[in-house]
């Protein structure tokens, strides 16, 4: 039977809710997958001005996935940068964050609780044992206390998670991204990528994977992971000479601000289980058309996962399927720009994106021009 079982699970675990400025659809679907490696988290009011969205593909295991969907808009929200307005700075930071909170004993206990069930058990008596008592740390601000224990030396996950994550506030949309999950903007019924799917063949990451002592070997970073970028998979990470947003894989994600204007209908988040199968514009015209015959977001999702399911196993329309669909309500404020700025990332120089033609599978809908080469509130693994 291998990674895939003998007939689908097409159970779907759907979601919808929504806010003053917009509202929300998300289902996810195991499919022919032996295991649910995705994750996701949906939170329209992270704070009273601010909604966030993010999916986390895993690979390898669930674990580092479903850590993300519980911790990474808890770090968002826990950065200085946010506090003083910068969102797009402060995700960046959440990213990295991922990694370092994953390491000792407190990150193997936690990967542990969330993880396969063989481990559950440990990780839960080794929190009993180990982890903080009531007082000594404040949970709810996620303090991260370090915590002594057999894992102390533990230096992080082995498998890993991509993650791609969206931030309206007011008519700011700002989204990250680590990996080949897809953030779909429809703009007057125009695909436009807001992402780019981090394949290692791409000149950027290659030449950071080969800096980083890393080679390519059949499309995969040392023949191995079909990402360049991903949160986790620490075995890439082990150059102690190198900043975190430098080594052979990295969490380090792009960052893509945009205005939106009365011209934006819906953004769409998924994990590729679904580019797979369907290029951004196929699926901005999909769920245009499904619009017209049905008002709950969710159901559109669901409709997608049916429409990608391979009839057998292997190949395409066989992976996890998660999707997000933020339909956003009219009128934004006035003003529009087609403008998306994306600011200084570490290790890199600064880049300016103006949205352009419709987008092409697996491409980002831009022209860019570089320096040099440079359920309701929330979160869930089902």
């Amino acid at each position: 039977m291998g990674v895939y079982l003998s007939t689908p699970k097409t159970d779907k675990f759907s979601d919808d809710g929504e806010n003053g400025s917009l509202r929300y659809g998300v289902s996810s679907m195991q499919g022919w997958r032996s295991t649910m490696e995705d994750a996701h988290a949906t939170y329209p009011d992270l704070d009273n001005s601010t909604s966030f969205f993010g999916v986390y593909d895993g690979h390898g295991g669930k674990a580092v996935a479903k850590f993300c969907a519980k911790y990474l808009h808890r770090q968002v929200l826990k950065n200085e940068a946010y506090s003083a307005g910068d969102l797009g700075t402060s995700m960046q930071k959440a990213f990295l964050r991922m990694d370092e909170m994953m390491r000792g004993q407190r990150g193997w206990r936690e990967l542990a609780i969330l993880g396969d069930k063989i481990d559950q058990f440990s990780g839960m008596i080794e929190g009993l044992i180990w982890s903080p008592k009531s007082g000594e740390a404040n949970e709810h601000m996620d303090n991260w206390p370090s915590e002594e224990g057999p894992h102390s030396d533990f230096h992080g996950p082995t498998c890993g998670s991509t993650a791609c994550v969206a931030a309206i506030r007011n008519k700011q949309l700002v989204v990250a991204n680590a990996g080949d999950s897809r953030c779909v903007l429809s703009r007057k019924g125009q695909a436009h990528n807001l992402s780019k799917d981090h394949k290692p063949d791409l000149d950027i990451e290659k030449d950071r994977i080969l800096k980083a002592g890393g080679f390519i070997q059949v499309g995969r970073v040392n023949g191995s992971l079909n990402l360049a970028r991903a949160i986790g998979d620490v075995e890439f990470k082990q150059n102690k000479t190198l900043p975190a947003e430098k080594q052979i894989v990295t969490a380090n994600p792009d960052i893509n601000i945009v205005e939106l204007s009365d011209d934006d209908e819906f953004l769409v988040l998924a994990c590729d289980g679904i580019w797979d199968c369907m290029s951004s514009q196929q699926l901005v015209d999909f769920v245009r058309d499904q619009l017209s015959t049905t008002n709950k977001l969710s159901v559109i999702c669901e409709r997608v996962f049916d429409r990608c399911l391979a009839p057998s196993a292997g190949g395409e329309g066989c992976d996890n399927m998660t999707m997000i669909l933020v339909q956003f309500k009219k009128p934004f404020n006035s003003g529009t720009s087609m403008e998306c700025v994306q600011p200084p990332q570490l290790g890199n120089s600064s880049a300016k994106t103006i949205l352009g033609q419709p987008s092409e599978p697996g491409n980002v809908a831009a022209e860019t021009e570089r320096d040099q080469p440079s359920k309701s509130g929330n979160g869930s693994a089902d």
